[in-house]
């Protein structure tokens, strides 16, 4: 784990945002759409869903999630040309205990 890139990834608004998204994706994105194309949330939300929702350029989406996931928030799954971002729970829960044990 590396602190310093989980504090840049953070001190973003809107990275953020995704983070808590994320973490209901149910309550944030349409899962009929997801269900149609035979995936589920366990795998992730699609960038371009992030994007919409967002309202930003996919391309600054995925500065944004990419940077994320350098920093050990998220995890991602590429199904066929698209790529699914997922929290890193594990990352963020050790991220949490060494918040609380360092500062």
């Amino acid at each position: 784990m590396e602190p310093e890139l989980i504090y840049k990834a953070l001190a973003n608004a809107t990275r953020r945002q995704i983070l808590q998204w994320l973490k209901t994706p149910g309550e944030h994105f349409d899962e009929r759409e997801y269900q149609l194309r035979g995936l589920e949330f366990s795998s992730g939300v699609c960038v371009s869903d992030i994007g919409s929702k967002a309202g930003l350029a996919q391309s600054v989406v995925s500065s944004y999630l990419q940077g994320m996931q350098r920093a050990g928030l998220l995890e991602s799954e590429r199904i066929g040309k698209w790529t699914y971002y997922r929290r890193n729970e594990n990352a963020i829960r050790d991220f949490v205990d060494f918040v609380s044990t360092e500062l």
